[in-house]
């Protein structure tokens, strides 16, 4: 590992445990690749993995086209999950667990099957799933004021924190995920709605997406993890006393307070 890689992996985490953001790792190496920032993202997930921690599932960043033509790229991102970012259906998060946090509303798989790329198909996914069912992902960043270009957010898991699953498991059979139809409400008050096909036309081709960049790294999707599949609408910023709830038509409802 390049001592480029561990200098910013170790800022990155002591960024996370300290709760004070770092500058840009893109504004103090400009030549900084997406490649590097991946390996920046697995030196952190491997030492949490060292000490205990475990991978529970990923998730899939920059799915719309609003967000990527925002960052100047052309594909998603991902992040890994572990099992100490899991959050209750309806539970609280302590705002002082986090730095910058939004909160997405998304489309949670959980696979009964193991996928490993490349050559995934949005038909494998489909597959390869047990049910799916609501979420909210809480986003955050370890980058001072979200100042972020795709480096900075690959390099810091993808930009996650925590995420909540809500709802009723339900078969991939019995719905269309293109069109499902989602609202998410703040504080009672309507702040987005979405729709399936706003993730890169269908949650499933996230996966499929997923799965095949992974395999670059030679990691699988294993059978029993959650994949957030992608944001259906823009994220919302969240401060101490808001309280968030998305209603998925046919999946049910998720919410969270901070």
């Amino acid at each position: 590992m390049t001592s480029k890689v561990t200098q910013f992996a170790e800022q990155l985490a002591e960024a996370e445990t300290t709760k004070v953001g770092i500058a840009p790792l893109t504004s103090v190496d400009p030549e900084l690749t997406v490649e590097e920032a991946y390996y920046i993202q697995l030196e952190n997930i491997n030492k949490k993995i060292a000490q205990g921690q475990k991978v529970v599932g990923k998730k899939i960043g920059l799915t719309s086209l609003a967000m990527q033509n925002l960052l100047g790229v052309d594909e998603p991102d991902y992040g890994h999950l572990l099992d100490g970012m899991v959050v209750e259906n309806g539970g609280t998060i302590s705002i002082e667990s986090v730095l910058l946090p939004k909160v997405e509303a998304e489309i949670a798989f959980i696979l009964k099957k193991d996928l490993r790329g490349p050559n995934v198909t949005t038909l494998d996914v489909l597959q390869a799933t047990e049910y799916v069912v609501p979420a909210l992902e809480i986003v955050d960043s370890r980058v001072q004021d979200w100042k972020i270009k795709l480096q900075d957010t690959v390099a810091d898991n993808g930009s996650s924190c925590l995420y909540v699953l809500g709802g009723k498991p339900t078969k991939i059979e019995d719905i269309d995920l293109e069109l499902i139809g989602m609202v998410l409400t703040k504080n009672g008050e309507l702040v987005n709605t979405g729709v399936g096909a706003a993730a890169l036309g269908n949650p499933a081709t996230c996966v499929a997406w997923l799965a095949n960049k992974l395999s670059e790294f030679d990691i699988p999707l294993r059978a029993g993890e959650v994949i957030l599949s992608g944001a259906l609408s823009a994220a919302e910023a969240a401060e101490k006393g808001d309280s968030f709830t998305a209603r998925f038509a046919h999946l049910g409802q998720v919410s969270v307070h901070f």
